[in-house]
């Protein structure tokens, strides 16, 4: 015991000297100096809109893309082919792949929309940036809005009012129906894109916004283009509502009327290629992702024309998407291979024992897998073709004639890949000889299918929004799939499943208020086709 006694009296008199220290200097002591004490918002906003360029700030820029824009949707589409047998290449044959259906959930909740949701937190009431950066907020809210568009789209009903709550405990979120989703959406939107600013201060926004570097009126023409995709999205369940949206959207700012619109993220080779470098670039390149390039017989048969043997009605992008057949690039040697193949039944179709599709079909043109391309959101040629659609089926108040919408989005769609390599340029006078080999008549009885393949055709690379167009509008007419052992019975996939792992931790609210059933014949609430 005076053991003890005598420990705790040393020990005592150890500590007396420190009360007289600067306890300025010990508080100093505990504090990490590299830890941020606060986060510059413009530095998020940035980051999320790298990773809405396929998932870069989740840190494999490739792997959104690789799954299922291109492992499903390219496939889906018919723009591109495989011949092999599942996998990331499971789109082909209508293979399940949980990696695929896993991918824009993971990333586009887990990354962007977090970046975004703590953006609009702290430049809100209560924020530490609260009263600042306003127009960062109203951009973050439009960027926002896009991403739930894309993630309502793959799947039907998601978690939206409550998601992205966990900081405030809300672990297991209940489940919107895509409808109130999309009203909530439309609505953001609608404030978002009037409040954007050239008046409001700049406070860094413009160095942040690596998109259109700080113009506004882009901005607010980008919201409004948004909000015309989903006003006609919902134009076959709802049409009363959708013909209010579209003349919203065409109103004030409008939306984009040019090439010179479309928001671009730029990439680079430098300084990490999984957070700089183009996500579906890399996902083709040999060696690092190696996906198949082969192109579908569907998209080259529709490229070559009319007559396959005559290159005078020939689309002037059939040389832009293809780099060639064994590397002639004479447009009559072009040749898209099948869906559906595999080894045997491709060996039957060429008649070549251990045929080599590389040798004998069509690929994707090299030229679009430099890592350092810029990645497209949204095309302008998108929001003629809406338009022309619009005005033929009498939904909202459209300026102008079907026709000149439809041959401004053909010419915006033949001519929007310079951005990609130089030589991707065509002249008006390709564009004209196209129009005039297959003239647009305003009201034509194949006016509608007309707009729905050039929009086909306008989302080269941009595959996931071509299904989204193709569920709705049934166009281009394509012959499904039914290769053995497919999911779907040989139909077409209508919607990405829920994640493996949100079954597992968030069940309940699924089977509550999830899309049902949940397969990928069960389809989101606008898909009525």
């Amino acid at each position: 015991m005076r053991y003890i006694y005598k420990l705790l009296i040393s020990g005592l008199a150890l500590l007396v000297p420190l009360a007289g220290c600067d306890t300025e200097k010990l508080h100093n002591l505990n504090i990490n100096p590299q830890a941020l004490n606060e986060v510059n918002m413009n530095f998020l906003f940035s980051a999320a809109q790298l990773g809405a360029a396929s998932g870069g700030s989740e840190g494999d820029n490739r792997y959104i893309d690789w799954r299922t824009n291109i492992g499903y949707c390219s496939y889906w589409v018919q723009h591109l082919a495989n011949s092999g047998g599942g996998g990331l290449s499971s789109g082909d044959k209508y293979f399940e792949n949980v990696e695929s259906d896993n991918a824009p959930w993971e990333f586009i909740y887990g990354g962007q929309l977090k970046n975004l949701n703590e953006v609009l937190k702290q430049t809100g009431e209560g924020g530490f940036e609260e009263g600042r950066r306003k127009n960062t907020r109203e951009a973050a809210r439009i960027l926002r809005a896009f991403l739930f568009q894309r993630l309502t789209d793959y799947y039907g009903n998601i978690p939206y009012s409550s998601a992205l709550q966990g900081i405030e405990g809300e672990f297991f979120p209940e489940y919107d129906n895509q409808q109130a989703i999309y009203t909530a959406v439309l609505s953001e939107l609608e404030q978002a894109g009037a409040a954007i600013s050239a008046s409001n201060p700049d406070d860094g926004f413009a160095a942040a916004d690596m998109i259109f570097q700080g113009d506004v009126d882009k901005w607010k023409r980008w919201a409004n283009s948004i909000m015309l995709r989903m006003a006609m999205r919902m134009s076959n369940v709802d049409a009363a509502t959708a013909g209010t949206m579209v003349t919203k959207a065409l109103s004030g700012a409008g939306v984009f009327n040019s090439n010179d619109d479309i928001p671009w993220v730029p990439m680079s080779e430098t300084p990490s290629q999984w957070t700089n470098q183009n996500g579906i670039s890399r996902a083709f390149i040999p060696g690092d992702g190696g996906q198949s390039r082969i192109m579908s017989k569907t998209l080259i048969d529709v490229l070559k024309g009319d007559d396959p043997n005559s290159v005078a009605d020939d689309d002037p992008r059939l040389m832009i998407f293809s780099d060639g057949v064994n590397g002639d690039t004479d447009p009559l040697a072009q040749e898209g291979m099948p869906n559906g193949l595999d080894a045997g039944t491709l060996d039957e179709y060429t008649g070549i024992t251990g045929t080599n599709p590389n040798e004998l079909f069509s690929r994707l043109n090299v030229a679009f897998i430099d890592v350092d391309d810029p990645y497209m959101l949204m095309s302008y040629a998108e929001v003629e073709f809406l338009q022309a659609e619009a005005i033929e089926r009498g939904i909202g108040t459209v300026s102008g004639s079907a026709k000149e919408h439809y041959d401004a989005g053909v010419r915006a769609a033949m001519q929007m890949y310079e951005p990609f390599d130089a030589s991707f340029a065509v002249s008006d006078a390709a564009v004209d000889a196209y129009l005039a080999a297959y003239p647009y008549t305003n009201g034509g009885a194949n006016a509608l299918e007309m707009i729905g393949t050039q929009m086909w055709l306008s989302k080269f690379l941009n595959w996931w929004e071509a299904w989204s167009d193709y569920r709705r509008t049934g166009y281009p007419n394509l012959t499904p799939i039914d290769y053995p052992g497919n999911i779907t019975n040989g139909q077409i996939p209508r919607r990405l499943r829920y994640p493996s792992h949100e079954i597992a931790t968030n069940s309940d609210n699924i089977a509550s208020g999830g899309t049902s059933p949940d397969t990928h014949l069960g389809k989101v609430w606008w898909d009525v086709n």
